[in-house]
């Protein structure tokens, strides 16, 4: 069995550092295969120690953290913040609204002309 000075699992080094706001949520998200560990995925008992990459899918972006530090107990933002490196690269640019087309609520279906101008900005031609 691995010293606890030296591993802790993986759902409860998730909690602690509030990547997931309950052990249990934490735990979930192992058995469902959002957690991998060195690039497999990991059960929520398997233990980390420190230096180990890990990519957690939430909603939908997969955020990549480094174990720095490793903590049994839950503890506050900024002393959690020091136990990880966080490599996620940021989000890609949001496209701007102007190109998607907009209605006003209630004015019905579009007539036909309207239908094609909006497959012409969609670039359904």
């Amino acid at each position: 069995m691995t010293d606890a000075a030296t591993a802790v699992r993986v759902d409860v080094w998730l909690w602690a550092i509030r990547v997931y706001k309950t052990r249990s949520a934490a735990t979930t998200a192992c058995r469902a295969g959002h957690v991998r560990v060195g690039g497999d995925r990991a059960k929520a008992a398997q233990p980390v120690r420190v230096g180990d990459e890990l990519r957690v899918r939430i909603q939908g972006f997969d955020r990549i953290l480094v174990v720095r530090q490793l903590l049994t107990k839950r503890v506050g933002a900024p002393v959690a913040a020091t136990a990880y490196d966080d490599l996620t690269p940021p989000p890609p640019p949001r496209e701007l609204t102007a190109s998607v087309p907009v209605r006003d609520r209630g004015a019905g279906r579009p007539t036909k002309r309207e239908r094609r101008d909006i497959d012409r900005l969609r670039g359904r031609d």
